[in-house]
């Protein structure tokens, strides 16, 4: 890919910001005046098109979880081995009462959940019966029934 100008790659983190050309035409230092005429200009640029590309992927690498990364953490879940952050309201007396957070475990029925996701993911809960290689039935004797 040829290099993009320093403005060319402002206009780029610009619009991937809010895809608004006009806007990010501005913010990456174009006249006001001719924001609008420059940034239909630059968002059609195969060069910059596939910079804006580029950059849509790589916040999509860096936000998205792996399939590794949910099994992971369905796993832990699983066996209990995360926790999460609750907040508990306690009675002082009077009246009174006050917030806390506290970390717990999951329980039952959230364990529960991540193992029936991890067992949907891996097929262990398809209930359809598959048989293959039938063969008729054979009756033997049924000359013998009056």
């Amino acid at each position: 890919m040829a290099r993009l100008t320093t403005r060319q790659q402002r206009f780029v983190e610009e619009y991937i910001f809010d895809f608004n050309a006009t806007k990010a035409a501005i913010r990456a230092g174009y006249s006001p005046k001719y924001a609008n005429r420059e940034g239909a200009r630059l968002v059609v640029k195969s060069r910059l098109q596939e910079a804006i590309d580029a950059a849509l992927k790589e916040m999509r690498d860096k936000s998205l979880a792996t399939a590794y990364e949910v099994e992971a953490y369905l796993t832990a879940v699983m066996r209990g081995q995360t926790m999460s952050e609750i907040i508990v309201i306690e009675g002082m007396g009077e009246g009174m009462s006050a917030a806390r957070r506290i970390s717990k475990a999951p329980d039952e029925k959230e364990r529960l959940k991540a193992a029936e996701i991890l067992a949907k993911r891996h097929g262990l809960t398809d209930t359809k019966l598959q048989l293959t290689h039938l063969t008729p039935p054979t009756f033997h004797g049924e000359n013998e029934l009056e």
